[in-house]
């Protein structure tokens, strides 16, 4: 448990954010946790829909279960976020 910094790319959003997230969050939390900063403010919310994180310019994203200290990311390392 230890607090661990992403930098977070969210699909729609122009601005890259640094958002603090804990290594024993799963991704979903990561996800939550990046939404907070993006949705509502620069993309619009998309009710039904999960929101997915994946390495920078990777096509599969993260299991919504795994943890951040299992993704093998370094802090301010980029996530990308996206509505699926």
């Amino acid at each position: 448990m230890a607090l661990f910094p992403i930098s977070s790319k969210f699909d729609g959003d122009f601005v890259l954010k640094l958002v603090p997230v804990d290594t024993d969050d799963t991704m979903a939390a990561v996800a939550a946790a990046a939404a907070e900063h993006s949705v509502g403010v620069h993309v619009p919310d998309q009710p039904g829909k999960v929101i997915r994180a994946r390495a920078e310019g990777a096509a599969d994203p993260y299991p919504l279960d795994m943890k951040l200290s299992e993704t093998g990311l370094g802090p301010t390392d980029t996530v990308e976020f996206y509505f699926e």
